[in-house]
């Protein structure tokens, strides 16, 4: 199928979409992506090995690589839908946003996300989308819960997420969370689609997109739920992370407080905000 330039519009980086196939689950996974090498490879094969591609259209969301991981022909090979390369700016939340105007525009029943540094149990996807055919608005991947596991996860990772970053999402979304800055979950159309939410805006540009959707399901009555999932941390090796040093981790303090007191919600006018 031939690839084709989205142009840029409020709230959507201009974007290549390149799909391999067409439209053929009511669901689909969203790994975003940048010079993830042989990590996102390795996860695609555990994907394929677990038949994924066939329960829902995985579609990768590139934000530039040039590590050689991106090449096409392999990907189709691996089971993967559509790749998607970003070529306006913003980092994570632009990725995710070009990845959730196309997942809009298929008219998905839902949407899965998932990092693509191979740390999250792929296999796991049925959990995810059982609940929402179940209904929940929702759904947040947890190793913290029974039957998840943490692997190798840094000690002071452990104790941010579990003293700072899920007390407070908890507070704002007024729903308890116990693994907030985990990036494996999903969300119906539902949610994404109701008018109050509007995800498709600039604001979000890096991790704010995804502190904003956990707190806002809730608020607007929407159901929440966490399934067990498996996160594990290569042995003996630096953490597959984009959030590193002081400087990463205030920036993720900022955003969360600032999704705590409601900043990323849109207008009460109901337009987008750029």
């Amino acid at each position: 199928m031939s690839e084709t330039l989205v142009p840029a519009r409020p709230g959507v980086p201009e974007y290549r979409c390149q799909p391999f196939a067409g439209k053929s689950s009511e669901y689909c996974l969203l790994i975003p992506v940048i010079n993830e090498g042989a990590r996102i490879l390795t996860e695609l094969r555990r994907a394929q090995a677990a038949g994924i591609h066939s329960l829902c259209d995985i579609i990768l969301c590139d934000g530039g690589s040039a590590d050689g991981s991106m090449e096409p022909a392999r990907l189709e090979e691996l089971g993967v839908n559509t790749l998607l390369t970003k070529l306006g700016p913003g980092r994570q939340g632009a990725q995710l946003r070009m990845g959730l105007d196309l997942a809009l525009a298929r008219g998905y029943a839902g949407v899965l996300t998932i990092d693509g540094n191979n740390k999250d149990s792929i296999e796991d996807v049925p959990r995810f989308i059982q609940k929402l055919r179940q209904g929940y608005g929702l759904v947040q991947g947890s190793r913290f819960i029974k039957g998840g596991r943490a692997v190798n996860t840094p000690i002071s990772r452990y104790w941010a997420v579990r003293l700072v970053h899920a007390p407070v999402i908890s507070l704002a979304a007024h729903h308890w969370f116990t693994d907030t800055t985990n990036a494996y979950r999903a969300y119906s159309r539902a949610y994404l689609t109701h008018p109050a939410v509007q995800p498709l805006r600039e604001v979000f540009v890096g991790y704010e997109l995804l502190a904003y959707l956990s707190v806002r399901a809730t608020r607007l009555g929407f159901s929440a739920c966490e399934v067990p999932v498996t996160r594990a941390y290569p042995k003996g090796e630096a953490a597959p992370t984009k959030i590193k040093g002081l400087r990463g981790n205030a920036g993720l303090l900022r955003v969360l407080f600032a999704a705590l007191a409601g900043r990323y919600d849109p207008p009460e006018n109901g337009r987008a905000e750029g």
